[in-house]
């Protein structure tokens, strides 16, 4: 494989927290060298980034890709090139399909579908409990040795609690990760929108905040008695946000990510009941907004992830409160995370520390990271293109975002995995 060297590279570092001009030199798939301007080697490719950003590529854990079950609303390659088009180097899957994921037989489909037709790395999530029914737990150690990176219901709650602390009793004992979304289930059970004045103007089906604070304070006491490795999927609300600190101080095994619309959206969106605007949980008011996005600055709030989640046009153009919850956003999360940074609310090198070295750190890969030894996974971006959004341009299949007309600042460039370029010119 011959030699890639990036010179001119504004270099994005998650782990010095840097932001600095230089060069990377690229050898078999990983990075050989970072230097400060490097020297043009005989029988290389050079890239000149011109000043460019170039970071570690976006890892994205949540993503649904809807096979099996649904494939009219996103396959493995269109989720795989909408990846690509989005400077995301790895794809972490739900295992939220149809069937669900709950066995090493269709987990065995998927990762074989996935080598065959995406581009980027994909780790997939099995279920936690058989058919995300949360009665009886899977076959963790099977599904492990079959390649699950970690074990989820996704938005369903495991209601019952000791199947609940059974499975991260055993899921302790094999050192795996359990992702929980946390949402008092009946509380939040029919809301479209977040309690509060916004709610019933609009006379939606609401729920307090409070939900979110409620589910986690029960998980945080599960994982005081079991000791599990547990990932919160989204910490969406002020209220939440001193628990997770305290387990955290506490020493518990606890991290907490949160979707990229919640960060950069909120309640007053929905406006005159746009459905791409309804997601689970529901958009929160702005000040919850302020509280999360300082806590992703501060590092409280680990991971920055898009949450995609494909939904056809027919589940989406109904009455706000019938319609499906979810908006795609692979192709958008790197320029709206980008709004932070033009915000100045979050400098680049914390950005990339939550799209890229934290949720490498958590699946204990060696992404994320602009250093020797480290895989060649890599974006290259101008964080102030301009570019208004077309939803018909995307290639997801499915096209519900809710940036749909937006006007918004950062194109990808070019995206790099294992050191081959698989999005951009030449």
């Amino acid at each position: 494989m011959t030699d890639t060297i990036f010179i001119n590279a504004r270099l994005i570092d998650p782990v010095a927290l840097t932001d600095q001009i230089g060069a990377i030199r690229v050898k078999d798939g990983r990075i050989s060298e970072v230097t400060e301007n490097g020297a043009r080697p005989k029988n290389a490719n050079v890239v000149d980034c011109a000043g460019m950003c170039l970071a570690p590529g976006i890892v994205d854990i949540g993503v649904k890709v809807s096979e099996p079950g649904e494939r009219h609303k996103e396959s493995f390659r269109s989720a795989g090139r909408a990846a690509a088009a989005g400077g995301i180097t790895t794809i972490v899957t739900r295992p939220d399909t149809l069937p669900a994921i709950d066995t090493p037989e269709t987990l065995e489909f998927v990762e074989r579908r996935a080598q065959q037709d995406a581009p980027v790395h994909v780790l997939p999530m099995a279920a936690l409990t058989k058919g995300r029914e949360g009665r009886e737990m899977t076959e963790i150690g099977f599904l492990l040795d079959a390649g699950a990176i970690a074990f989820t219901d996704c938005d369903r709650v495991v209601t019952n609690t000791k199947v609940f602390s059974r499975a991260l009793t055993y899921a302790r004992s094999l050192d795996a990760l359990v992702i929980a979304h946390v949402q008092e289930p009946i509380l939040s059970d029919g809301a479209a929108a977040t309690s509060g004045k916004f709610a019933s103007l609009r006379g939606l089906p609401a729920v307090s905040a409070m939900a979110e604070r409620m589910a986690l304070d029960r998980d945080i006491s599960l994982l005081e008695m079991t000791g599990a490795r547990y990932h919160a999927d989204q910490i969406t609300t002020a209220r939440a946000l001193p628990a997770l600190e305290r387990a955290k101080r506490n020493g518990l095994q606890i991290t907490a990510g949160i979707g990229i619309h919640h960060l950069t959206l909120n309640e007053l969106d929905v406006a005159d009941y746009r459905t791409f605007f309804k997601l689970k949980p529901p958009l929160r008011s702005e000040e919850d907004r302020n509280a999360v996005v300082q806590a992703v600055a501060d590092g409280l709030i680990d991971i920055i992830s898009s949450m995609h989640t494909p939904q056809d046009e027919e589940s989406k153009r109904l009455p706000f409160e019938e319609a499906a919850s979810g908006a795609v956003a692979l192709e958008t999360l790197l320029p709206a995370a980008l709004r932070l940074y033009h915000a100045e609310q979050i400098d680049l090198p914390r950005l990339f520390r939550a799209l890229s070295l934290n949720p490498s750190k958590l699946l204990r890969r060696p992404g994320g990271r602009l250093q020797a030894g480290a895989p060649a996974d890599l974006v290259l971006f101008d964080p102030d293109a301009p570019f208004q959004l077309d939803r018909t341009q995307l290639l997801s299949k499915s096209k519900n975002t809710p940036f749909d007309g937006a006007r918004m600042q950062g194109k990808v460039l070019g995206t790099w995995v294992d050191g081959a370029r698989i999005w951009g010119d030449g």
